[in-house]
C-alpha cells in the first residue's frame, strides 16, 4: 500500500460516520460556535501581544550564549574578594546568623557552630578597571575589561532545583517555559536549517566532584509550542539522536515519507485544528534538513590551529568545555538565537578548595576564548554572553574547618556572575556585598533573577511586560507578575530606560 492509498483510506475513514456520530460532533461544533461568538477572543486561547519573530524595538543582541554553573560556584573563590576574613579565620558566627534571619539548609542546621571560612584564593586586579578575580581565573582575568561582573545578585531560592528553576524558566514552580523557548518564541529563527535553542552538555574533569542532577525541564517549551523547546547537541556519538536514515533508507525516500506523513498530518490540523499537529510538521520538516546542517556543523576540520590554541588543548576533545565553548561560537555564527551550555560539579559543601580549582580549571581558558574568537570576529558586539550559577555560598564553613579545607552551604541572597558583549558594559563591577558577602549593600544596585531575565529580554529588543503568552485564560511571561527591572546600568543605552 503506497502512500495515495493510506491517504484514502483516511478519508473514508473520516466520512463514515454513524448517526450517532454525526449528532454528537455537530452538536458539539454548534456550541463551541455559539460560544465563541459571546466571549471575547482573550479568552478562547489567542496568543497575546508577545508575537513570534517581531521584536518591541531594535534589539543590541542578535544571540544569546549562556554558561550556566550548575551547582552553584562561591563567590568567594571567583569574584567577590574578601580580604579581612583572614583575621576572622574560625570566628563563629552563629549570633549574627540568628539575628539576620539566616535560613539554614539541612545539611548545616544542626551544627553547633558556625565557622568563618577564609578563601584559600589570592586575588589580583585586572585590566584599566582593575576588577578583582581570583587566581585560579586566571582567564578570565585577562578579558577583565570585556565583562560586567554582577556581584550583587540574588534569589528566592535555597536549593538547588527550585533555585535552577527559577534562574532558566522564572518560576520555582514546575511547567513553566524555559528562558530559551521565551527568546526563541518572541525572536523567531535566523537560520531555517538549524534549531533556535540549542543545549550543550559539558562534562567536568574531576572524579570527586559533586554533581547536581538537571533535567530537560531547564530547556522545555511546557504551554509554548514544542518547536520553541531546546535541541540537545550530543557532543560525542552522533549529534542528535536518530537523526539519521536508517539503513536502505536513502534521502530521496525519505522525502516521499515525510511528504506522505505530512499530508496525513494535514488532513488531522485540517479536521481538529490543534496547532501542535502544525509544530510536529514544521519538527519533521526541520529534522530532514537537520540532517545536511548538522554535519557540516558538528565538521570541526575548518577551524585552524591558532583557534585550538586559543580555546586550549581540551577543545580538540569531544565533551570537554573547551569544545562546547567553540561548538558554541560555530552556532552564533549559523544564526542560533539560544545556546546554553551546562556543566556541572559546583556544589561544594565540603573539599571546596580541590574541586572549585578543578571546575574553574575546566571552564577559564575557554569562557575567555569564547569572548575574544567572538570578538575578533566582530560578533560581540550583537551577542550577549551570560556566566554564572543559581545561588551563591555562604562565609561560615559546612563541616569541618582546617586551613587548608572547607567547604560552603548554599546561600541565596548574594552571588556573582558576569555578562559580555551586547552593549554591556565591559570593566564594569556592579553592586557590591559586607564583609561576610552575606547582605547586598548597594540596594539600588540589587539584581534578582528576574531584573536579569529583564535585562537579557531587553538586549534582545523585547519588552519583558509585553512578551506574553496566554494559557488557562492567562499572560504568561518569563518575568511572572512581581517587579522586575531592567538593569540599565550595566548597558552603554537602554530602550526600556524610561519603562523598567
Amino acid at each position: 500500500m503506497n502512500y495515495t492509498d493510506i491517504a484514502k483510506t483516511v478519508d473514508l475513514h473520516d466520512t463514515a460516520f454513524t448517526r450517532r456520530q454525526f449528532f454528537r460532533k455537530n452538536a458539539m461544533g454548534l456550541g463551541g460556535a455559539a460560544l465563541a461568538s459571546l466571549l471575547p477572543k482573550e479568552l478562547m486561547g489567542a496568543i497575546s501581544e508577545g508575537t513570534p519573530g517581531k521584536s518591541h524595538f531594535p534589539a543590541r543582541a542578535k544571540r544569546v550564549i549562556y554558561i550556566s554553573l550548575i551547582g552553584a560556584p562561591s563567590q568567594f573563590e571567583t569574584f567577590d574578594y574578601k580580604p579581612n576574613l583572614q583575621k576572622e579565620f574560625k570566628k563563629d558566627i552563629k549570633d549574627f546568623l540568628v539575628k539576620s534571619g539566616q535560613r539554614l539548609t539541612g545539611m548545616t542546621a544542626k551544627q553547633s557552630k558556625f565557622p568563618v571560612a577564609p578563601s584559600f584564593t589570592k586575588f589580583k586586579q585586572y585590566g584599566e578597571s582593575g576588577t578583582w578575580v581570583s587566581d585560579i581565573l586566571p582567564w578570565t582575568g585577562k578579558m577583565a575589561d570585556d565583562i560586567c561582573v554582577i556581584k550583587s545578585m540574588h534569589t528566592d531560592a535555597i536549593n538547588h532545583e527550585p533555585a535552577n528553576q527559577l534562574m532558566y524558566t522564572g518560576s520555582m514552580v514546575a511547567g513553566r517555559p524555559s528562558m530559551g523557548s521565551w527568546l526563541s518564541y518572541g525572536l523567531g529563527s535566523l537560520n531555517q536549517d538549524l534549531p533556535s535553542f540549542c543545549v550543550l552538555h559539558a562534562q567536568h574533569s574531576s572524579p570527586y566532584s559533586n554533581v547536581q542532577a538537571i533535567s530537560a525541564r531547564l530547556w522545555g517549551s511546557t504551554f509554548l509550542p514544542g518547536k520553541y523547546a531546546g535541541v540537545n547537541l550530543r557532543t560525542q556519538g552522533d549529534p542528535v539522536l536518530y537523526l539519521k536514515d536508517a539503513p536502505g533508507i536513502d534521502r530521496k525516500l525519505r522525502r516521499e515519507m515525510l511528504d506522505g506523513l505530512s499530508a496525513l498530518n494535514q488532513k488531522t490540523l485540517n479536521e481538529v485544528g490543534d496547532p501542535e499537529i502544525q509544530n510536529r510538521i514544521q519538527q519533521y520538516e526541520m529534522a530532514y534538513r537537520m540532517q545536511m546542517s548538522v554535519p557540516e556543523l558538528t565538521d570541526m576540520s575548518e577551524e585552524t590551529e591558532e583557534t585550538y590554541e586559543l580555546y586550549g588543548p581540551d577543545s580538540k576533545k569531544p565533551g570537554t568545555f573547551a569544545y562546547t565553548a567553540l561548538m558554541a561560537r560555530r552556532l552564533a555564527e549559523r544564526g542560533v538565537r539560544f545556546t546554553q551550555i551546562f556543566h556541572r560539579g559546583w556544589d561544594q559543601h565540603g573539599n571546596l578548595p580541590r574541586d572549585i580549582a578543578s571546575q574553574c580549571k575546566d571552564v577559564d581558558q575557554g569562557a575567555y576564548a569564547l569572548v575574544q574568537d567572538l570578538k575578533r570576529r566582530g560578533l560581540l558586539d550583537d551577542t550577549l554572553v551570560i556566566f554564572g550559577g543559581e545561588f551563591g555560598r555562604t562565609v561560615y564553613s559546612q563541616g569541618n574547618l582546617t586551613e587548608t579545607n572547607y567547604g560552603r552551604d548554599h546561600h541565596p541572597r548574594a552571588f556573582s556572575l558576569w555578562m559580555a558583549g551586547a552593549g554591556v558594559k565591559g570593566g564594569m563591577t556592579y553592586g557590591d556585598t559586607d564583609e561576610y558577602s552575606f547582605n547586598i549593600t548597594t540596594p539600588d544596585q540589587k539584581v534578582h533573577v528576574r531584573d536579569l531575565h529583564a535585562t537579557i529580554l531587553e538586549r534582545c529588543g523585547m519588552n519583558h511586560h509585553k512578551l506574553t503568552f496566554k494559557h488557562q485564560g492567562l499572560d504568561f511571561r518569563l518575568t511572572g507578575v512581581e517587579p522586575a527591572r531592567v538593569v540599565t546600568d550595566i548597558l552603554d543605552r537602554s530602550h526600556m530606560a524610561k519603562h523598567s
